[in-house]
């Protein structure tokens, strides 16, 4: 079972909360194992849109396995609110030192960094907080125009939608694409993107399309990335031949259906990188006989993000 604690902060934002939460409790529908919990230091927490929450000042145990997550609050200025006690702080802190994993959303990332987890790490925040964000913590690495950011388990997003986006993704991480892409599609998410990180999710990034024969091969190859499937099996899945699978295929996601799978094994072996893993046990995790093939994939996805000269 994971534990998903959030922070609540005075005037927090609703779809801050509830976009995450909703993530979580969808995984918990299908049998993914996951216990949301809701702390504040206070019981009453006012909401940016007027509603009034209720929240616990007692702390659950927490294990390294489980999140801890801060959802953003309304604020045009870092300075002037999301006030907490050095205590909570030094909880935010604690969690990510024993090896657990800290989250926010939008403002909540001023919450890491006052919990000092930011030095020396990427991250971002809403568009309109960056210049302060960068100004407040100089020792961080605000990437700017982003969807979230992973830098040894602190996880930063943009902000209101993008909190979805941040925890498909750690779904993702724990539980592979084909189930992140179950929880979106029940959530009805039909996800953009927007700038070159690569930690923005290929699951949902290529689904913006209203062509069901290349759902069907997107689902088969989320569930079976790992696995090598030819042009026939995708074709047979779709009910299409292959030449037309290929063609709208290519129309509706901008790749081809190799591409494709290309891409769903390299984001997975990077979250696999990201953790620990050596390159030579991501590739063949992820279905590449050895690390060369992934190395080729990583330098040709650089040299494409690469701007022009």
């Amino acid at each position: 079972m994971t534990r998903v604690v959030f922070l609540l902060v005075p005037d927090v934002h609703l779809m801050d909360l509830a976009g995450p939460a909703q993530v979580f409790s969808t995984a918990a529908d299908h049998g993914l194992g996951y216990e949301s919990a809701y702390v504040a230091e206070q019981e009453d927490v006012p909401t940016a849109q007027g509603i009034a929450l209720r929240a616990s000042t007692v702390w659950p145990e927490l294990s390294p396995g489980d999140l801890l997550l801060v959802p953003g609050w309304r604020s045009d200025a870092l300075r002037r609110k999301g006030a907490l006690t050095t205590a909570t702080l030094e909880r935010l802190a604690a969690h990510h030192a024993g090896g657990g994993t800290v989250a926010s959303v939008c403002a909540g990332t001023d919450a890491l960094g006052r919990a000092g987890l930011l030095d020396g790490r990427r991250c971002t925040t809403h568009h309109d907080l960056q210049d302060q964000l960068a100004d407040r913590y100089p020792r961080a690495r605000v990437v700017r125009d982003v969807l979230y950011v992973v830098d040894d388990r602190v996880v930063t997003s943009a902000g209101i939608a993008s909190g979805i986006d941040l925890a498909l993704h750690l779904v993702a991480v724990r539980h592979g694409p084909a189930a992140a892409a179950r929880i979106a599609r029940e959530m009805v998410v039909y996800a953009r993107r927007n700038g070159e990180e690569r930690q923005t999710s290929a699951l949902l990034r290529h689904r913006n399309h209203l062509v069901d024969a290349v759902h069907r091969v997107q689902d088969l190859l989320d569930a079976r990335f790992d696995t090598r499937l030819s042009l026939t099996d995708l074709a047979c899945a779709s009910g299409v031949s292959e030449r037309t699978l290929t063609r709208h295929f290519t129309e509706a996601t901008g790749l081809t259906p190799l591409r494709y799978q290309q891409e769903l094994r390299l984001e997975r072996a990077e979250h696999l990188m990201s953790h620990g893993a050596t390159a030579e046990t991501a590739a063949r995790t992820v279905g590449f006989q050895d690390a060369r093939m992934l190395r080729r994939l990583r330098a040709r996805t650089e040299a494409e993000a690469a701007p022009e000269a």
